[in-house]
């Protein structure tokens, strides 16, 4: 038996302002950040569970705050009868009276709540051996089940259903784990398109895009309409007609002004449209949704839980559903969220444009290939190249693809120099 001895916490800030790294029309000037946490143990092992909340520096400490105020629900507990029954973990965390007046199911203490979760299942993969995606995707349907807390989804999403989502995909799951261990992921990049770059860069960077095998690319919009055609201009001549860009407003338009805004740059011929309004507005996206048709509306990075997504679900206000590893209450309810996409047949092409962020969702998208949805098809995880060299197990994209980590974890932990370095001191 070993028991959790503490919750030892760093704010850890990057300074990508200096290059714009990074940059969008409603954050000019972030500084990617970890609210970082350590789960230590006394196991003769050594093994300890890693996790973040990803910010764009300040605020960092509230967020650093949030996960210490976890102390006393963890330290001194029996580590092996936690990891047995994470769902049991998942509910006591959210469902504590005192957490959830602070805001039921959203805010600081929900994330902070995710990272402790994550966490705790960073050291469990490690304890058993495996990537995080192999562990669950090793699990039974039953196992996986009891891991969701099905309080506010029955509506959407009942326990039969998704026990009988998952029971669908087991039989060809050893088949896509060899697959996806031979091909890797799909990937697209981000990199070339934060907004305070300039037009050589932009232009740069796509052309190294394609090089790089990507068939996707993504550029930050919504500042200035005149400036965004223009942009586009210069990412399609340089891509050419047959790679795919996204664009990202990062929530700047109401919701006239985001179909207006659309329409004009659609003849660039767009991937999707992320997050075009407020990332709370379900009947807005619905909206929007309406009036850029046939431009796919795509959303979830900033949603605050699974009921959001399972509104957004039900009022068909998203056509490409973006989960985040770090922004709900970690693997449980990504979990969920998993399974209520392929319940409406939407494909999840997760969020990672932040530290670590790659690192950390990767695992879940490959979950969903090999026991959820069990296809790629339409799916495809953001990659943007800062910040990898100050992971224990970096990821490795490598011809536009996301190859399947090996290591055990969650891939989540950061190097002891790297906290050190960067670590605020307030």
């Amino acid at each position: 038996m070993s028991r959790i001895v503490a919750l030892e916490t760093a704010d850890v800030r990057f300074p990508t302002s200096l290059s714009l790294d990074g940059s969008d029309a409603m954050n000019p000037d972030p500084d990617y950040s970890a609210a970082y946490l350590r789960v230590c143990t006394d196991a003769v092992d050594g093994l300890e569970g890693h996790a973040f909340v990803f910010t764009i520096g300040r605020g960092n400490d509230v967020q650093v705050a949030g996960i210490r105020a976890l102390a006393a629900h963890l330290v001194g507990r029996d580590v092996e009868e936690l990891l047995a029954d994470m769902g049991a973990l998942w509910r006591e965390l959210v469902h504590d009276s005192q957490l959830r007046w602070l805001g039921p199911e959203k805010g600081v203490m929900h994330m902070a709540v995710g990272a402790a979760v994550n966490a705790l299942w960073d050291l469990k993969a490690k304890r058993e051996g495996r990537p995080l995606w192999a562990l669950l995707s090793a699990m039974s349907p039953e196992e996986l089940v009891a891991l969701i807390d099905f309080r506010y989804l029955t509506d959407a999403l009942t326990k039969d259903e998704a026990l009988d989502i998952l029971r669908a995909a087991e039989p060809g799951r050893e088949r896509r784990k060899a697959e996806l261990l031979a091909t890797g992921y799909p990937a697209y990049t981000t990199t070339p398109g934060w907004l305070g770059y300039d037009d050589v860069k932009l232009a740069r960077l796509c052309r190294e895009a394609v090089k790089d095998g990507f068939t996707q690319i993504k550029l930050k919009v919504g500042a200035h309409l005149p400036d965004d055609v223009r942009r586009l201009a210069i990412a399609r001549d340089a891509v050419g007609p047959d790679i795919r860009i996204a664009v990202d407003a990062n929530q700047r338009w109401d919701v006239a002004e985001a179909i207006s805004w659309v329409r004009s740059l659609a003849p660039y011929d767009l991937a999707w449209v992320e997050e075009p309004t407020s990332p709370d507005d379900v009947l807005g996206h619905a909206a929007i949704a309406r009036g850029v048709a046939p431009v796919p509306v795509a959303t979830g990075e900033h949603m605050a839980n699974r009921v959001m997504f399972k509104q957004f679900l039900q009022a068909d206000a998203l056509q490409v559903l973006q989960i985040d590893a770090t922004r709900v209450a970690g693997v449980n309810e990504n979990v969920a969220i998993l399974l209520l996409a392929a319940k409406y047949g939407v494909p999840v092409c997760p969020h990672a444009g932040g530290v670590g962020l790659c690192e950390a969702v990767q695992h879940l998208s490959m979950f969903d290939f090999v026991a959820v949805s069990g296809s790629i098809d339409g799916r495809i995880i953001e990659f943007v190249d800062h910040l990898h060299e100050h992971f224990v197990t970096p990821v490795d994209v490598q011809g536009g693809r996301y190859l399947a980590p090996r290591a055990p974890g969650a891939g989540t932990e950061m190097r002891a120099a790297s906290i050190e370095e960067y670590s605020n001191h307030g």
